[in-house]
């Protein structure tokens, strides 16, 4: 019974946030001015992912903010996880078609014969773009209690922490396409905005994190030094 209500807890969370991204998604496109359809369902699942990136990054920072537990992995954070790898998946689908029809060597080399990068700003583009694609689709594939048990916490963690990595790349991604597209400032500014609210995030959280573990650690130190002196006497 308990399993059963747990698997069905987490399938409402799922149908919840799949309705959100749908509708972030949605709203994105209908704010990106016609015609081109791949450019604006490319923009509006880059939009959608971000947002969902923002929030599986501020989830644990919220947690410390408010002296809640903060395990390793838990379900909320994994499941948003999820949604963030598939959106940014569908993203980079939709993304290789748009600027070059369909060639999509092309976005990552000048030419083949002879092989010769792209790069370009637009190359330098592309290929954080990929870095950040690849890493999400890892991410995706151990956001799963086998893998866990299967790499152990400490092995899974390391792996989990590529997020970081694989959020720097997409901020480098997408400050490089609104350079390269010269995006209407609205987009810009929700781009600056999610960004920094991200890392004003984290490092509060960091903050917050090490002070705690400095009053642990300066509590353990002041009980030790009352025990050695309680053992003098």
């Amino acid at each position: 019974m308990a399993k059963a209500t747990y698997w069905s807890r987490r399938s409402k969370r799922h149908v919840t946030l799949a309705a959100g991204a749908i509708a972030i998604t949605c709203l994105a496109y209908a704010a990106i001015p016609p015609p081109d359809i791949r450019h604006r369902l490319s923009m509006a699942t880059a939009y959608a992912g971000l947002i969902f990136l923002a929030i599986s990054l501020w989830i644990g920072p919220w947690n410390v903010l408010r002296r809640r537990p903060n395990p390793v992995s838990f379900d909320l954070r994994r499941d948003v996880g999820i949604w963030t790898g598939i959106l940014a998946i569908l993203h980079t689908i939709v993304g290789l078609t748009v600027h070059l029809r369909g060639r999509m060597l092309m976005y990552f080399f000048k030419r083949l014969h002879p092989l010769q990068l792209q790069n370009t700003q637009f190359g330098s583009a592309n290929f954080a773009g990929l870095g950040a694609a690849l890493l999400f689709l890892m991410l995706l594939t151990i956001s799963n209690d086998l893998s866990l048990r299967t790499l152990k916490t400490r092995r899974w963690k390391s792996l989990q922490r590529w997020t970081y990595v694989a959020f720097l790349l997409t901020v480098a991604h997408g400050i490089l396409y609104q350079m390269i597209e010269k995006r209407h400032v609205a987009w810009v500014l929700l781009f600056a905005a999610v960004t920094i609210a991200v890392a004003v995030a984290q490092i509060l959280g960091f903050v917050l994190v090490q002070r705690q573990m400095m009053t642990t650690r300066d509590t353990l130190v002041s009980s030790g030094a009352e025990d050695n002196s309680g053992g003098c006497k």
